[in-house]
């Protein structure tokens, strides 16, 4: 795929807007592949960390002083910034959370908690990452629910018959990655969402691999949750974001208690607060949130479509390089797929290569990746895997292959 000047980003200067990138390990500029994990931050996003720090201070909602108000005032913009990032109907059906982990344990509480009965079925896939396996099975053995399992093909793509097969009447809620962190899968999200709706079924979806990557339309999608994590998309660590649908929201009770989230309390009685604040139990991280806005702001800067189309040139010329390694072992070609390469190479220990490469100055990610279910399907105990993100560049893919290249003929 061959972009026009249109389409093209300027890599270069945005790579001068990440101080990380600018470092050297062991001598080598540093080569930093493992996006999927966590990308870097901006310096946008760093410095109004510390603006709020050094200037705004305070904590939110609850202050008349001019601190507190501009620290709420810059909070409650970020909420707004990711209702229209998303399109959510409105920023009251944003709900700021810990991560994607933390999100998922809410709903399969708070939503699970309240609606799933002895028999009743929950549906996961088979990629899931293990934020939304464990909590599931927490709350179903609590509920005496059924876990249920949609399986793949070879090529890690969801067997779409057999999840129609897997849905009854028993199915209560079903939640789903969107984009597979260790295969790259782009999933037919819209698809399961309607057929799950068919049936009655609520479904969350796991974004935190989509958001960096693809333009999120929540209400196009018509999904009742949707969760992502803002360390993921160029924002701070420690704080996500999950989206829900006023009218569930509403009916939900609490996940957590303590401050922000009641309205009146007594020994005898509490009564909670309006959405979104009735599941924002606490002090927050709120430079994390403020921090947030940025990163979005960032990524808009670029453009999703723009970020999107570099980062297919440099996963279609990742994956060809890569193909011509003899014993080059991949896993995960869906014809949908985003920019991740989990692989193995025949021989070769995976945490080899990490450590080799490291040594190298270029960063990848080895091991499970926290998908063991997924390494059980493929029988392997885990791959490499490289992940990329706007700021990778072409020469730093043929750097990482030739020395991957290089590595392989010294192992062997």
């Amino acid at each position: 795929m061959k972009l026009s000047i249109k389409d093209q980003v300027d890599v270069s200067s945005i790579r001068k807007q990440f101080p990380v990138l600018e470092q050297s390990i062991n001598g080598k500029p540093l080569i930093y592949l493992d996006n999927a994990a966590t990308t870097q931050k901006p310096l946008a996003v760093i410095n109004e960390i510390n603006r709020y720090y050094t200037e705004d201070n305070s904590n939110i909602h609850r202050g008349m002083h001019a601190l507190a108000e501009r620290a709420t005032a810059a909070y409650e913009n970020t909420r707004k910034s990711v209702a229209r990032f998303i399109n959510a109907n409105e920023s009251e059906e944003i709900i700021f959370t810990k991560g994607t982990t933390d999100s998922i344990n809410l709903v399969a509480h708070s939503l699970g908690g309240s609606i799933l009965k002895p028999g009743d079925e929950v549906l996961i896939s088979c990629m899931e990452h293990h934020s939304n396996i464990v909590p599931w099975q927490i709350i179903c053995k609590q509920a005496k629910a059924v876990l249920k399992i949609i399986p793949i093909n070879k090529r890690g793509e969801i067997l779409i018959e057999e999840f129609l097969n897997l849905l009854s009447e028993r199915t209560k809620i079903i939640s789903v990655v969107h984009i597979s962190n260790t295969l790259g899968t782009v999933n037919p999200v819209k698809r399961i969402i309607s057929e799950a709706h068919k049936r009655g079924a609520k479904v969350l979806i796991d974004g935190a691999q989509a958001t960096p990557h693809h333009k999120i339309d929540v209400k196009s999608l018509n999904c009742d949750f949707y969760a992502f994590s803002g360390h993921k998309m160029y924002g701070p660590t420690g704080v996500g974001v999950l989206y829900g649908k006023r009218t569930l929201l509403e009916a939900l009770p609490p996940y957590q208690g303590g401050g922000e989230m009641i309205k009146d309390v007594s020994f005898t009685q509490t009564s909670y607060n309006e959405i979104p604040y009735k599941f924002e139990a606490g002090t927050p991280n709120i430079a994390g949130v403020i921090g947030l806005n940025r990163a979005i702001e960032f990524i808009e800067s670029i453009g999703l479509n723009q970020i999107r189309n570099h980062e297919k040139e440099i996963l279609l010329r990742a994956t060809t390089q890569l193909s011509e390694i003899t014993g080059f072992q991949p896993m995960g070609t869906a014809l949908e797929k985003a920019s991740v390469i989990s692989f193995n190479i025949e021989g070769v220990h995976p945490f080899d290569l990490g450590i080799l490469l490291d040594a190298k100055s270029i960063a990848i990610r080895t091991g499970h990746h926290c998908t063991q279910p997924l390494m059980e399907r493929f029988n392997v105990e885990g791959t490499a895997r490289v992940s990329f993100a706007i700021y990778n560049t072409f020469e730093e893919v043929d750097q990482f292959v030739w020395t991957l290249c290089d590595l392989v003929k010294k192992l062997r």
